[in-house]
């Protein structure tokens, strides 16, 4: 009588069973149903740019945008239901299994068992994939070109350094496998965030009433690298409109399924940020870097302290006077100016602007003159950067010059309507490592510039060596709130070999893109070419 009870147990926990999977099936289903229906609710507004002009190409790119994300979230559906289908089969065909095995021994081994070791197995494999990949501890390089960057991404475009000669500094992901990459990561960050488990410092006993829930218009930016033989690292960081607490998220695909790496929640409204830019003359350039800095740090952010180290003593007071002016007209006094009597050294001005700070830690922006910043750059900064652990060098996008980028107009338009990401506007500066952020006592332990370095040039790759040699994390990533401003460059005769050559090589690359360099080589044939052609328009008329 034993036999046919057992029987009927597994009989009856497999109804069961099968019956709650069908139930579950059927519910997501529902959801996917209810996702995919359009909306009725009377809110018509839909993305787009402040300003654009209200045609039907407008309203057919926004219909286009909204279409693109409701076909991203149907697949992403599609995909989840596909999974669940196959993971039912799965449990069908172990019921099935263990329904006509009398035996369970497999060669002597239980085979349940041997299934379960094999998931262990490949979980301990794809661990081992996240520990050798530079994900929670940087890893010692022997040079800078043995960096991989990150590529930063929001939720509709991607900022990346490999272009070539076809494809742009900021894109829509034109290959759909990649669209649908970035659409799975932003979810599954959200999956993270929304069902936190014990590893992510949050209680289970918490309702879901008790938390608040993100979406994926919560998401701000994102950043990813490949290692190769090891996988993809994402970088994760999503906001509250309303709040000021980021919640950031890092998973990693080792050539298989994300896999968590750790959530946590990053609190930046308390984070000062010391802006230390070095000078010699170019007061009207300090003027136009004053105007930015006022609009962006002081009216907007309202967390920063600006140290300016100033070389020589002409222009030294044109430089007090705007510093004294800024002050009166927006009662801001976190600046610090110091004087130095000596020969321009911009890695000496940014080691006397990062000790000339006597309020203990905090986080440096070095700076340039000549460069533009965001609001919304300085909190990459903030999230970026981490005392002990990781520094951030973004990647600058330094604009051509205006002169021949906009010469079918009478006059350049102003520097605001000049940031745009376009080929013929700038490049993603790669080269170059002279902006950074990070904390003063990570400079300290590293030992700072080298300041046997003079002149132009040299001293930012020092450092950003030392850095690569040593066990800090370095975040390298173009940025879309950063730019460096066209100005003419003078290569002087006292500048070591290298230095002339690094010099002569940013002055070229500054200049202008490949098809705009290309039309002032071939100037004289462009013109000889139009003067035929309207040679015989004319000749043509007359006859």
């Amino acid at each position: 009588m034993r036999m046919p009870r057992r029987g009927l147990v597994i009989q009856a926990r497999t109804r069961w069973l099968l019956v709650g999977l069908a139930l579950l099936f059927s519910l997501v289903l529902l959801m996917y149903l209810l996702e995919c229906a359009p909306q009725t609710d009377g809110n018509g507004s839909l993305p787009g740019v402040v300003g654009e002009s209200m045609g039907k190409e407008y309203y057919q790119a926004l219909l286009q945008e909204q279409e693109e994300h409701y076909q991203n979230r149907a697949t992403s559906l599609k995909r989840q239901i596909a999974q669940l289908k196959q993971e039912l089969q799965e449990m069908s065909d172990k019921l099935k299994s263990l329904q006509e095995k009398k035996s369970p021994k497999v060669n002597g081994m239980n085979y349940q068992g041997t299934k379960e070791q094999t998931s262990n197995d490949l979980l301990e494999f794809l661990h081992s994939q996240i520990d050798k990949a530079e994900v929670s501890v940087g890893a010692k390089l022997p040079s800078e070109y043995g960096v991989i960057p990150f590529e930063s991404f929001t939720s509709m475009k991607v900022f990346q350094l490999e272009m070539g000669l076809t494809r742009h500094p900021e894109e829509k992901p034109v290959r759909k496998d990649k669209r649908d990459e970035l659409v799975e990561v932003i979810e599954a960050g959200l999956e993270v965030i929304n069902n936190p488990d014990e590893e992510d410092g949050q209680d289970e006993d918490d309702g879901v009433g008790d938390r608040q829930l993100y979406s994926e218009n919560d998401f701000i930016e994102g950043y990813y690298r490949t290692e190769r033989d090891k996988g993809t690292q994402y970088e994760l960081f999503y906001k509250k409109m309303d709040g000021m607490e980021y919640r950031h998220v890092t998973l990693f695909r080792p050539f298989g399924p994300l896999m968590k790496v750790k959530s946590e929640t990053v609190d930046i409204s308390r984070s000062i940020i010391n802006v230390i830019v070095p000078l010699a003359g170019r007061t009207e350039a300090f003027a136009q870097f004053m105007q930015n800095f006022r609009d962006v740090c002081i009216h907007q952010d309202k967390r920063v302290h600006l140290t300016v180290v100033y070389f020589g003593q002409d222009g030294l007071s044109e430089v007090k006077s705007i510093l004294e002016s800024v002050a009166r007209e927006t009662d801001f006094h976190n600046y610090t100016l110091v004087s130095l009597n000596e020969e321009f050294n911009r890695g000496r001005g940014l080691d006397m602007g990062a000790r000339a700070w006597e309020k203990g830690e905090v986080l440096m922006f070095f700076c340039d003159v000549d460069v533009y910043f965001t609001a919304e750059f300085l909190n990459s900064c903030r999230l970026n950067a981490e005392p002990g652990k990781k520094v951030f060098y973004p990647v600058v996008f330094s604009l051509y010059n205006p002169a021949i980028v906009y010469a079918n107009q009478d006059i350049p338009p102003p520097v605001e309507q000049q940031l745009v990401h376009k080929k013929d506007s700038g490049f993603w500066r790669d080269f170059g490592f002279g902006m950074t952020c990070q904390y003063r006592t990570d400079f300290l332990t590293v030992g700072g510039f080298d300041l046997e370095v003079k002149g132009w040039g040299g001293e930012d790759v020092h450092l950003y060596r030392k850095y690569l040699h040593g066990d800090l994390m370095v975040i390298r990533t173009p940025v879309p709130g950063l730019f460096h401003l066209w100005h003419e460059k003078h290569c002087a005769d006292e500048l070591t070999p290298e230095q002339y050559r690094m010099c002569m090589q940013s002055k070229a690359m500054n200049e202008a893109s490949h098809s705009h360099l290309g039309m002032l080589v071939f100037r004289e044939e462009i013109e000889a070419h139009l003067r035929k052609q309207a040679y015989r328009t004319n000749g043509e008329a007359a006859g």
